[in-house]
């Protein structure tokens, strides 16, 4: 074995994955018809894609994201249905010694035949199938089906042969006319597809990912694992494990090179027919770290590893960082602390929960991808958490991620529920398990394999345990046992095996075994503001070793409604409509409501009610993400539910479903900052903190003004002060009354500044919105036309409170919004808009909470 050390800087991006020379790949896209089962015609189909979307193309059913639609389609799921190609090859293919069909995703029970001969049964959604057909294939008139059975014809009976029932908390069994019968537990399934208190009951079939032929002769490398044992500033040690398919005994030479073809490592080895693992390892001096966002470059480096064996080869192109990432769960004198630790620095977590982008999953495009991770990015994010209920994401999803630093907490699928896990089913979740792990694993953006959502805290807080001891005890037994065979021996065993370098983390929340989470322990999701009504405030009272779930719900701004709900006589919230894109139900809205009423004033109409329903969510997001960050050193993670909609719904996304930002996102990206000065009043007084996320100290000067409501400064301080680096430090306190020199509290605003190198500000109100004596203000701005839009300069007489800017469509996006303006400030906001400057100004809408 060789090893060397080389310095070198990569700066040749490739896709992680792709093979090349002797290896041939052919997507089969082309010519798909689909049919139901047991009625129909033959009709034309996208693969990859859903029954649902093949239907919707065909003009069968209509959309069903619009209007009540949703309940119109519930028979799908209950029918089979089939896929068909034909295809033919060419000799670069025919003439291979090996040719493999490779499917990506099959949702779910499927068959799969191959001019008449069964070559797959597929049974699990996340999983990758594949199968040899070089003795069935044709140079023509190859003929691919593939059967799908109706996932509910197909559990219904799992169901009903049990006499107990496993707990899925959000499957909405009913909307889809199986009564109290939840079967999603018995899928390997997407479980959202069931339903969730902010989805559709949309049960989809399909080839949801691609398929491929892939052909090769003599050799192929077959997966690549690229660890890192150490790495320091100095120097990283790399140890590559090399999978390699052989046909038949012989020597061949392995070697790693970068892209401009200078040698990493080589090595000369013997191959056996059948599956080679070969091992190469070298050094790279003074390598280019991998940082998350805020905190350094993502630094990649290409890694090119190519077997040569006579005259085939095959090249196995891989693009990583290099980084060293640990969990620290120390016990400590408050209980068990929980933080991140990249490359020797502890790193607070901002961030977000992820749900998957649509329903559809075939609809999720690069360019949606693209634009979610960057709207991550561009509000100061650093992780986020892939949630259970959902995928394992697309490659693509990862590799972003890569490229913008954004760390990854990863669950397993499974939320909510408990699942039943022996036998087949338990070997069929290893293996989904195994090829994950697999296919993410050289991933810098990996951070945490997590067992699941909220199963444990189901078992022990929501009454699932109870429920089965007291129908019979041997039936809890036996649950559990499950529980703890998946999620407490097979996941972390995998992870272990293949993942080592990567921390498991059984259940999210979760502080301990024997118990549900509690909040001095491990992570914790906060759910007393919103499920259990207390005031939004109650997050200054809070304190989270790490935040992984809270939020507010909202409904998306009217622009985004009128795309789902184009009648007029629909702009009610509890019109059919609306209920239908409210999961939550009837409950969650008068919530909406109660909130609104308590910390603001009744809202004139249906479209003030949602501009509300935002700013409200909005500021509860703010003073919850800013309770978390003033407690760093205790607390390091904040992640807000949630990022994103997987459709047109109320729900506690800060992006809507067609991507647009909501007030909570935009008021973000100031939260997020990597420097943060929070105003805070508690006990009497006001007190500032300013939180420190570089990894150098800084010094500057603070500012704190009490202005009136038309701007005029009644009180103010400065002082320099000097915050070390990766710290929370209060650096002001005052009593109120002191400050505010006579003045009453709800007729004040607090402007409180911090500049070192940059400037950093924030405002504070003594009083909650509906309690703010606030004038009457004039908004008024100046146009100047820029390339894709306008930048408007934007003022106000009085303290302008919740500055929404709007124009008609959801094709348009402001780089700020839902902010507030202090008398004689100047707020440049940049439109991009195809909008001419005549129907722009016809079209802009300015409206804020003074005025409403």
């Amino acid at each position: 074995m060789e090893k060397r050390c080389i310095f070198l800087i990569v700066t040749i991006f490739c896709f992680l994955g792709i093979m090349a020379n002797n290896v041939q790949r052919v997507e089969l896209r082309s010519d798909w018809q689909f049919k139901q089962v047991r009625q129909g015609n033959w009709l034309p189909a996208i693969v990859p894609g859903t029954v649902h979307t093949d239907l919707m193309a065909n003009g069968i059913i209509p959309d069903p994201f619009i209007g009540l639609n949703e309940r119109g389609v519930q028979w799908i799921d209950k029918e089979d249905w089939i896929y068909r190609t034909a295809f033919g090859v060419d000799e670069s293919i025919f003439s291979k010694h090996n040719v493999w069909i490779e499917f990506d995703g099959l949702d779910t029970y499927a068959d799969v035949y191959l001019n008449d001969s069964l070559i797959i049964k597929a049974d699990n959604m996340f999983r990758r199938w594949k199968a040899d057909i070089r003795q069935l294939l044709k140079r023509s008139d190859n003929e691919l089906k593939v059967y799908f059975h109706s996932p509910v014809k197909v559990d219904v009976p799992k169901w009903d042969a049990l006499p107990y029932h496993y707990e899925a908390a959000n499957d909405q069994s009913e909307n889809g006319g199986l009564f109290d019968k939840k079967i999603s537990i018995f899928a390997r399934k997407a479980g959202y597809h069931y339903g969730w208190d902010w989805g559709p009951r949309l049960v989809t079939s399909g080839i949801w990912r691609k398929v491929s032929l892939v052909a090769w002769n003599d050799v192929r490398i077959t997966d690549v694992y690229t660890e890192q044992p150490l790495v320091s500033k100095a120097k990283a040690k790399i140890r590559q494990t090399i999978e390699i398919f052989a046909d038949a005994d012989g020597m061949a030479m392995v070697q790693t090179t970068d892209h401009a073809g200078n040698n990493y490592a080589d090595k000369k080895v013997k191959l056996e027919k059948g599956v080679n693992t070969v091992t190469l390892e070298f050094c790279i001096n003074k390598p280019k770290l991998w940082w998350c966002n805020g905190l350094g470059k993502p630094n990649l480096y290409t890694f090119n590893v190519k077997v040569q064996k006579d005259d085939s080869s095959d090249t196995y192109t891989q693009r990583t960082g290099i980084r060293f990432i640990k969990l620290l769960t120390q016990k400590d004198e408050w209980g068990q602390e929980f933080c991140f630790e990249l490359n020797g620095v502890r790193v607070f977590m901002k961030g977000a929960d992820y749900i998957p982008c649509d329903n559809f999953l075939p609809r999720v495009t690069k360019s949606v991808y693209e634009k979610t991770i960057q709207d991550a990015v561009d509000v100061n994010m650093n992780m986020l958490r892939v949630w259970g209920g959902g995928i394992y994401e697309d490659d693509y999803f990862y590799e972003l991620c890569d490229e913008k630093g954004i760390l990854i907490w990863q669950d397993f699928m499974f939320a909510c529920s408990l699942y039943p896990a022996s036998g087949a089913l338990l070997e069929n979740i290893r293996q989904e398990a195994i090829d994950n792990v697999r296919r993410l694993r050289n991933h810098p953006c990996i951070a945490l394999w997590c067992g699941n959502n909220e199963c444990q805290d189901g078992w022990y807080n929501w009454g699932w345990k109870k429920r089965l001891e007291d129908q019979k005890p041997e039936y809890a037994e036996k649950v559990w046992k499950e529980y703890e065979d998946l999620f407490y021996h097979l996941l972390p065993e995998v992870v272990g095996k293949y993942h080592s370098a990567i921390a498991y983390w059984p259940s999210s929340p979760f502080g301990g075994y024997g118990h549900g989470s509690i909040e001095t322990s491990g992570d914790y999701h906060y759910w007393a503001v919103w499920h259990a009504k207390k005031p939004i405030s109650e997050y200054n009272n809070t304190r989270f070793r790490f935040c992984s779930e809270y939020g507010m719900q909202s409904f998306p701004e009217f622009e985004s409604v009128k795309q789902f709900a184009p009648q007029p006589n629909d702009w009610d919230i509890y019109s059919d409509v609306m209920m239908s894109h409210q999961r939550g139900g009837m409950h969650a809205n008068q919530l909406i409501e109660s909130y609104l009423l308590s910390e603001y004033k009744r809202p004139k109409d249906f479209e003030s009610l949602l501009y509300v329903g935002q700013l409200m969510q909005g500021d509860a997001m703010k003073t919850a993400i800013e309770s978390h960050r003033r407690e760093k050193g205790y607390c390091w993670g904040t992640l807000l539910w949630q990022i994103n909609d997987c459709w047109p719904v109320a729900s506690w996304a800060t992006r809507d479903y067609y991507g647009r930002w909501k007030a909570a996102h935009y008021l973000m990206r100031n939260s997020y900052r990597d420097i943060l000065v929070s105003p805070i009043e508690k006990d009497g007084n006001l007190q500032v903190y300013i939180v420190n996320d570089r990894l150098t100290s800084t010094s500057g000067q603070l500012s704190i003004k009490v202005l009136d409501m038309d701007g005029a400064v009644r009180n103010q301080h400065t002082k320099q002060v000097r915050v070390p680096a990766n710290v929370s430090k209060n650096v002001f306190s005052v009593p109120v009354k002191q400050l505010l020199n006579h003045e009453q509290t709800d007729q004040v605003v607090i402007l409180a500044e911090f500049t070192d190198r940059e400037h950093y500000g924030n405002i504070y109100y003594l009083k909650p919105p509906k309690d703010v004596k606030f004038k009457k203000s004039a908004v008024v701005y100046q146009m100047i036309k820029v390339v894709d839009g306008y930048r408007l300069v934007i003022s106000a007489d009085k303290v302008a409170r919740g500055v929404f800017l709007s124009l008609d469509g959801t094709d348009n996006f402001f780089s700020d919004n839902y902010f507030d303006l202090i008398p004689g400030a100047k707020k440049q906001v940049y439109v991009k808009t195809d909008l001419n400057e005549d129907d722009f100004r016809k079209q802009l809408k300015i409206t804020i909470l003074n005025n409403i």
